[in-house]
């Protein structure tokens, strides 16, 4: 028997949360990293509607402060160990020009929720939904969307906005989230979409 999967709507106050497209992910100099500029330009796109809308932005990077944080995940992970602060690795990729007005949320783990105020500073802005972007499609994003899920929130994820390492995680991952999580959209559609709030 097929899954019944039904389409979630856009609200009228999204937020965009974009996910880690800091230097240490989008760098290929770093062990982290992979070349991705087709997902940082896709960004840009968003993100000037978003501002031209005057809709709620969040960035996401991480930071580790001292040797005792996500011990396990760096075990499991040591390349995590150079994401050290003020490092030129966490900073968000300079093409995103990210404003002093759009909060940069602090991790150390996966999802943008865990361990942050994400929630609190949704709340605050009166959000009913969300995008999704960044890297990795099958890590870092995945854990944001399967918990903006758990947070109740309608999560639509524009798929030329997000990257992985390989094409086959990031399609997979899609797929998966698409069924039970989140409506994966193309950039175009989702454009067209925000574009309409404004008539509302």
């Amino acid at each position: 028997m097929a899954l019944t999967s039904r389409t979630l709507n856009l609200g009228s106050k999204p937020a965009l949360i974009v996910v880690d497209v800091v230097n240490g992910f989008t760098d290929p100099d770093c062990a982290l990293g992979t070349a991705c500029p087709e997902v940082v330009i896709a960004n840009k796109m968003l993100l000037a509607e978003f501002r031209r809308q005057r809709l709620p932005i969040f960035f996401t990077t991480v930071v580790y402060h001292h040797k005792n944080q996500a011990t396990v995940f760096r075990q499991k992970l040591p390349d995590l160990d150079c994401l050290k602060p003020n490092s030129h690795w966490v900073k968000v990729d300079a093409a995103l020009e990210r404003r002093a007005s759009e909060p940069l949320i602090e991790k150390q783990w996966a999802s943008a929720f865990f361990g942050t105020d994400l929630s609190n500073q949704l709340m605050a802005c009166g959000t009913d939904s969300l995008v999704v972007t960044g890297l990795t499609t099958s890590g870092y994003v995945r854990a944001t969307v399967v918990d903006g899920l758990q947070h109740n929130y309608p999560v639509l994820i524009p798929k030329e906005a997000c990257g992985d390492r390989g094409q086959t995680a990031h399609e997979a991952s899609l797929y998966d989230l698409n069924k039970k999580y989140a409506d994966d959209v193309l950039l175009s559609d989702l454009l067209v979409r925000l574009r309409l709030l404004t008539d509302q």
